[in-house]
């Protein structure tokens, strides 16, 4: 899947967990402005994964040293979709955001510990997010100016829910890996052990798209990252990260949008 349909994809998925209106499912319920940065945090944990591409929308963040982080994660992880891309790496996202979020400042001046570990996590996640998505174009100076207010807001009025970081970064790591699941590539979900398939099991078309030659595993829904039956799904996708962005956005000012909606279609 192509790096800004990974992002469209978490932002998607956090909107859905956490919203308690008629378009989400209220999972993980939390307010608005959590709802509007968790989404954009959500967006950029989606891409992390390919932080084992040297070519990935991460390499380029930072001049030099994104490469350099990029091909050391590649190198060790056993390149890209190898380590990076299984679910022991989701496990490993779980815990390290977890503990990141135990990373807090307690200054005499503020009524409450400050989140620096989330906060700087979330800055790099929200940079990375509106690059792939179109929304900061030019140089990346400016995708982290934009990302500075959001991850702020992190560290000094984050959700009430102590566990919504976590809960937020594995979301979007986890969802990434779906979307390349559903690819004819696949994934090496047990990496570090990836299994090949016996002879019988290749000599039956349905089942050798399935478990591949090389071991990994695919449900080959969307065929080749960027065909065109990505873009297909992509465009619902899209619209409902549109309107439950709005939406949560416009509940900030004590707007109710399908309340708006309704009034101006009677």
């Amino acid at each position: 899947m192509m790096g800004s349909h990974h992002a469209m994809t978490g932002a998607a998925a956090w909107l859905a967990v956490t919203a308690t209106a008629g378009h989400g499912l209220g999972l993980f319920p939390v307010e608005p402005v959590g709802v509007l940065v968790g989404a954009l945090v959500c967006a950029g944990a989606a891409l992390m994964p390919d932080a084992d591409h040297g070519s990935a929308t991460i390499a380029h963040s930072v001049p030099i040293v994104g490469k350099i982080i990029t091909h050391g994660i590649s190198h060790a992880s056993g390149g890209h979709r190898h380590g990076f891309h299984a679910l022991l790496a989701v496990v490993c996202a779980w815990l390290l955001s977890s503990a990141v979020s135990g990373l807090v400042w307690e200054p005499l001046w503020w009524n409450q510990p400050v989140g620096i570990g989330a906060a700087a996590i979330s800055a790099v996640s929200i940079a990375v997010a509106l690059k792939a998505l179109g929304l900061a174009r030019g140089e990346w100076t400016r995708a982290w100016q934009l990302a500075i207010v959001p991850a702020m807001f992190v560290a000094f009025f984050a959700p009430d829910r102590h566990d919504w970081f976590p809960v937020c970064f594995t979301l979007g790591y986890a969802v990434h890996l779906l979307g390349d699941l559903l690819t004819r590539g696949g994934l090496p979900l047990l990496w570090p052990l990836v299994p090949k398939p016996p002879k019988w099991w290749l000599r039956i078309a349905l089942l050798r798209g399935v478990w591949l030659r090389g071991g990994n595993i695919a449900l080959p829904i969307l065929g080749r990252t960027g065909s065109y039956r990505e873009w297909i799904v992509l465009v619902p996708v899209s619209i409902y990260v549109v309107y439950a962005t709005a939406f949560a956005a416009l509940q900030v000012f004590g707007v109710n949008l399908a309340g708006l909606i309704s009034t101006v279609g009677g």
